[in-house]
């Protein structure tokens, strides 16, 4: 299989979204060098009093964030991208699923990745390519 040899970059962001994704890619860097029960529980904290967010509005920052950093865009970036996705939601008010697994077929290879109404955000793979191992899901509102 091969892999294709450049990287490109969508289009430009506003100004204030790019000062935003900047910060959420430096924290995304960090919160990926946790172990995963840490990280999961971690992403539990942040995602109170997030709204779901739509499909649209996770494909736009995730743009953002390919837009302010190579790191994310590369072939080996799948876990700062989805959590810089994710923190970059959750600083605009809304959450995304989080999800991080396994391809479904061989050859085995882990990746992390975002998903909003149901759907897997900018991944280019068909629906049951990956098996999610871990997930966190938006909260949903307590009934009353």
């Amino acid at each position: 299989m091969t892999t294709p040899g450049a990287l490109s970059r969508p289009g430009s962001a506003p100004f204030g979204l790019r000062v935003l994704a900047r910060i959420a890619v430096a924290l995304a860097r960090l919160l990926a060098l946790l172990p995963p029960r840490r990280l999961r529980a971690v992403l539990g904290l942040l995602r109170r009093g997030a709204r779901a967010a739509s499909y649209d509005h996770v494909r736009t920052r995730r743009d953002a964030v390919l837009a302010v950093s190579l790191t994310c865009l590369g072939l080996r970036g799948c876990l700062p991208r989805s959590l810089a996705v994710t923190l970059l939601c959750r600083m605009t008010g809304t959450w995304p699923t989080w999800c991080a697994g396994v391809r479904a077929k061989p050859p085995f290879g882990a990746h992390a990745w975002v998903e909003a109404e149901g759907r897997m955000v900018g991944e280019g793979v068909p629906a049951g390519y990956f098996r999610q191992l871990i997930v966190v899901t938006p909260r949903r509102p307590r009934r009353r």
